[in-house]
């Protein structure tokens, strides 16, 4: 039996980010938000922003909500922040943007430009040499005081995800993206139950270092991946699931093309992972393509599963979040799943954002309905 944060079949929710409201303009440029708020327009406009995201989605009707990761600076990729504000808050890590390491020496193409643009990343010293700065309980007080519906919250880019960026070398303190994920567990692991004893009880994992053995094609990187996973969520108390991103960079989905069977190579790999509950994963931008893959799922493990897509400006209707939910039923009890959407909708305007959520909450009721739990 999967852990349930509400009891409503088919419960909605979003993958994590939303579009800044226009009016939010303040970034936080690395600084700790402890500092950045002490500037009383910053801590009022992103109280403001926060308040107003969850509003948003509590009226399109979703069961869970985020905070919309208002945390996240306008930084490349749309997205970007969900890796540089982890780099320019744990210790260890050199804030300049440096040309990826996947592709030096390589002949330009759009993969190279694209990872490029997102940046790698220097270590210069121990990600443990002194606190961090993440304040991830300082975010989710601030959004659980503007809501009674439970928070999903962002545990931002994980271990393995943040090593997949960074140069190893003879000048890096770690060796490995081994050495630096193992590293890292801890600190992600302690901020964790930090959240949780706040009374936090559903957590999101955005590791897309999943993906990484695709491309080093060593299948003992897949063992050592899932062992940082179940490090961070050892002693964890809540629903954590783990997001499988196909990427989102500038709102371009950059690894279907090249592994279109991402989900049925990588996934068996992760079954039975301790302390996750349920994956997280993009169906919508591909027509629901490989979803009778779900078919494989453990009976305990849930899917959050994307049926709304977020790499167009295209409001999809309730209509199409029906079908795309039926052909989930048709291979994964509804016990099991979430609704929800492809990825983060940042990169949206915010008009459009909310469109496309309240036809989400829209189709489930649909299809509620139909299987007598409506």
């Amino acid at each position: 039996m999967t852990r349930k944060v509400v009891d409503t079949i088919l419960p909605t929710t979003m993958v994590g980010s939303y579009p800044r409201p226009q009016w939010f303009q303040q970034q936080l440029l690395g600084r700790d938000i402890r500092s950045a708020f002490k500037e009383v327009a910053h801590e009022e406009t992103f109280t403001d922003a926060v308040a107003a995201v969850i509003r948003d989605q509590e009226e399109a009707g979703l069961d869970v909500v985020t905070d919309g990761n208002m945390w996240y600076d306008d930084y490349v990729g749309v997205i970007g922040s969900f890796c540089w504000y982890l780099y320019e808050r744990i210790p260890g890590f050199e804030p300049s943007r440096n040309p990826h390491p996947s592709g030096v020496g390589q002949d330009p193409s759009q993969g190279k430009a694209i990872l490029d643009d997102w940046g790698g990343v220097i270590n210069n010293g121990p990600v443990d040499g002194s606190p961090d700065t993440l304040r991830w309980t300082d975010l989710y007080a601030m959004a659980a005081k503007f809501t009674n519906a439970p928070v999903k919250v962002s545990i931002g880019a994980g271990p393995a995800n943040l090593a997949w960026h960074v140069y190893f070398n003879e000048d890096s303190y770690y060796k490995s993206p081994k050495d630096l994920t193992f590293a890292l567990a801890p600190i992600f692991n302690k901020e964790m139950k930090d959240i949780v004893a706040l009374g936090a009880k559903y957590l999101q994992i955005e590791d897309l270092g999943a993906w990484l053995p695709l491309f080093t094609q060593n299948l003992d990187d897949y063992k050592w991946i899932r062992e940082s996973i179940e490090m961070m969520c050892d002693g964890v108390d809540a629903k954590i699931g783990w997001h499988f991103c196909f990427g989102n960079a500038w709102g371009n989905d950059i690894l279907s093309s090249s592994f279109p069977e991402g989900y049925q190579t990588v996934l068996p790999h992760f079954f039975g992972t301790e302390g996750v509950d349920e994956f997280v994963l993009d169906y919508a931008n591909r027509e629901m393509d490989g979803v009778d893959f779900l078919a494989n799922l453990p009976s305990d493990t849930g899917v959050q599963v994307g049926v709304l897509d977020i790499r167009s400006n295209m409001i999809d209707t309730p209509a199409m979040v029906a079908d795309r939910t039926r052909k989930v039923l048709e291979h994964v009890s509804p016990e099991q799943v979430t609704l929800s959407t492809d990825c983060g909708l940042k990169p949206l305007s915010r008009m459009v954002a909310k469109m496309k959520l309240e036809n989400l909450a829209e189709g489930a009721a649909i299809v509620r309905k139909e299987i007598g739990a409506g």
